[in-house]
């Protein structure tokens, strides 16, 4: 520990996404309209900013409005595609019916939005930020949060570079470095493992319930130009989930002759042979999706888990110290499938806390005036009236339930708002004994329109320094082999889209489990889904993981 360098700020924040980002620019603005100083850092995990961004992405601007009101005038990546068209497809075996938009209420019918690659829009935002003065540090992973002596946090570290897998100090050993702030913003995206530590430490989620998510796998295909539509959107339900599973799937034509499909699959599903990699592939057989593939060429690949509970599991934002912003709260409109425009909403509002309680001569305590302005919010408003959308869903079924929330939406939308906020159950207790299922049935990987998981990662441009400790710990080794294998033929085998986990050994009486952590594209899935809870996920080395180019 006497190791460590520190450096002081005004703000760290953990993760260069969208929240934090955003976060950094709204500080930097409001310092400068002031006429004042202020310093703010932001650390990324990723090799650089936009290396581990993924998303759909569909963007409503209205945050954006907010940030950068002239942000169409120049060259950000967001102006390039808007939205021209916005379908809902029902598919059903080989069939495909399109949902009428005279159904569905105004707020789903994409008017005004943009189609981009996440992963570009923040490497702009980045740019961004710099010019303001924001300092940011891509390659290093703020791996553990530091706290006063009475508890209040008091910034983050980064983890040690050049430790081996068995723990000792190789040659090119560096201790990591301690930043210290005033005030600590957590932006590290969904199941983020600081803020799952500061939630738990806090109790930040006493009164809110728990948080559900999806898994989202995606790729990216350039496609035959004449079947190329810029700003097309698309999304599916249906096919291939069964009646136990939620989902659906997208389509996004964006710039440069690329699409972005992928598939999400909710993590309440009950069958452990279920895999959410083997539904995306099976979904792009559908014929409606084959023939837009046909004659393309995949060009990436990758994974990320996505938070569904919407308003109701969104936990206490603030702590002695900092606050939650972004994916580590939990903002997405799943009705609307966006999150963008939620998570720079709230990273404004705790930035504009933070400057006004710096500006008074605070620091280190609960920014109380960010959850109220959050509550005061159009955000609020949003994720209100689709609150009870998901658990109606889970609770009734896809198709039944989404008639019924397409009611309570209508309802809400007209101002009469539905009594009661229904509840989640934790995803990972909803599995069922493999003993009471049937596994379903997935395509063998062809090689044109359908592919393995391993040479899928491949194109996720994922890397690991393999002699570092193992950033996916058991808090019980015995578990996978003793409990999950018998009950549940070990899901992670299946449940996780990169490949890393496997029982070896299973025809002989001394199974083994094993962890290729360097296949780990940081979707967070098993850290969610491990039915027991046993498995960690910790960050692993700064640079480490997927290289997204544009996703």
């Amino acid at each position: 520990m006497s190791e460590r360098e520190s450096m002081p700020y005004d703000v760290v924040i953990v993760g260069a996404g969208p929240a934090g980002l955003t976060a950094a620019i709204r500080l930097k603005q409001l310092a400068a309209h002031a006429g004042s100083e202020l310093s703010v850092c932001v650390l990324e995990k990723g090799s650089e900013v936009g290396a581990h961004i993924l998303s759909g992405a569909v963007v409503d601007p209205r945050s954006m409005d907010e940030l950068f009101p002239d942000w169409r005038d120049g060259d950000c990546p967001l102006a390039e595609t808007p939205v021209t068209e916005n379908h809902h497809w029902v598919l059903a075996g080989k069939r495909k019916f399109n949902l009428p938009h005279l159904w569905t209420p105004p707020f789903l019918h994409n008017k005004g939005t943009y189609t981009v690659s996440l992963a570009n829009l923040c490497r702009w935002l980045a740019g961004k930020a710099e010019e303001l003065g924001v300092e940011i540090f891509p390659g290093f992973a703020a791996a553990e949060v530091l706290f006063h002596e009475d508890g209040r946090v008091k910034g983050v570290a980064t983890g040690d570079m050049g430790v081996a897998r068995d723990g000792t100090r190789k040659p090119d050993y560096t201790p990591g470095l301690e930043i210290h702030a005033k005030y600590t913003f957590f932006s590290e995206g969904v199941r983020g493992h600081l803020s799952k530590e500061v939630i738990a430490l806090f109790d930040l989620a006493r009164d809110s319930q728990p948080q559900v998510y999806g898994l989202g796998v995606k790729e990216l295909w350039d496609i035959v130009p004449e079947k190329h539509h810029p700003g097309r959107v698309i999304h599916t339900q249906g096919f291939p989930l069964d009646a136990h599973a939620n989902g659906g799937g997208w389509i996004y034509h964006q710039a440069n002759g690329q699409v972005s499909i992928g598939f999400v699959t909710w993590l309440n599903y009950s069958n452990p042979y279920l895999s959410p990699f083997g539904e995306m592939q099976k979904w792009k057989t559908h014929p409606a999706v084959a023939e837009l593939l046909e004659g393309g060429k995949r060009v990436s690949y990758g994974a990320r888990a996505i938070n569904d509970g919407g308003l109701q599991s969104i936990p206490k934002l603030v702590f002695p110290g900092g606050a939650l912003i972004g994916c580590s709260a939990g903002f997405l409109n799943v009705p609307r499938i966006k999150g963008v425009h939620g998570a720079q909403k709230s990273a404004m509002l705790a930035a504009e806390a933070a400057f006004q309680a710096l500006r008074e001569g605070r620091e280190g305590d609960e920014l109380t005036a960010y959850p109220q302005a959050f509550e005061a919010s159009w955000l609020h408003k949003e994720l209100s009236v689709v609150r009870n959308v998901v658990p109606t869903v889970k609770k009734f079924g896809d198709f039944a339930g989404s008639a019924l929330s397409g009611v309570q939406m209508w309802l809400e939308h007209f101002g009469l708002k539905m009594p009661w906020t229904m509840k989640h159950h934790p995803d990972h207790e909803s599995l069922w004994r493999k003993d009471q299922v049937v596994p379903p049935i997935y395509p063998k990987a062809d090689g044109v329109l359908t592919f393995d998981r391993l040479s899928s990662v491949f194109l996720s441009n994922t890397n690991h320094e393999e002699d570092q400790p193992v950033h996916l710990t058991l808090r019980d080794p015995s578990i996978p082999i003793e409990y999950n294998l018998p009950n549940y033929d070990e899901p992670s085998q299946r449940y996780c889209p990169a490949g890393v986990y496997e029982v070896v050994g299973e025809e002989t009486d001394d199974p083994r489990f094993v962890i290729n952590a360097q296949n780990c594209v940081h979707c967070k899935t098993c850290d969610i889904k491990d039915p027991r809870q046993n498995i960690k996920w910790v960050v692993p080395e700064g640079g480490g993981g997927p290289n997204y180019p544009n996703m």
